[in-house]
């Protein structure tokens, strides 16, 4: 084993969540018709890293139900005022002996959280 290479984030709508991570930064790796009506849309983000996945399928993880994953950042407040500007709300920054944290919640409710180290 070397890595993850993709994660799947539950959502209702791909494209709707599409165009949320494209606002957000990321870049489409493929999208692609599969079975039953539905799309294979997978982002990368720009500093490499998982790729993610907009899944619709798992009956087991319904949208809204990521959490607790981490986007390492330089800097929250420019990546902050990057967002906003985008009209990407960010939570409230909460620093830490272990470093700065700040939440971002997609359109079905799955947050993300950026994370700058000290």
């Amino acid at each position: 084993m070397k890595s993850v290479e993709i994660i799947s984030v539950p959502v209702t709508d791909a494209q709707r969540a599409k165009e949320f991570y494209l606002k957000m930064g990321l870049t489409l790796v493929i999208e692609a018709p599969m079975d039953k009506d539905q799309v294979w849309v997978q982002l990368k983000f720009p500093g490499g890293g998982a790729d993610i996945a907009l899944v619709t399928w798992f009956s087991k993880m319904p949208a809204g139900t990521l959490q607790g994953n981490t986007i390492l950042t330089d800097s929250i407040e420019e990546d902050r005022a990057t967002l906003s500007e985008k009209g990407i709300t960010v939570g409230k920054t909460d620093d830490t002996p272990w470093g700065k944290f700040a939440p971002i919640t997609d359109p079905d409710g799955n947050v993300w959280t950026l994370h700058q180290n000290n």
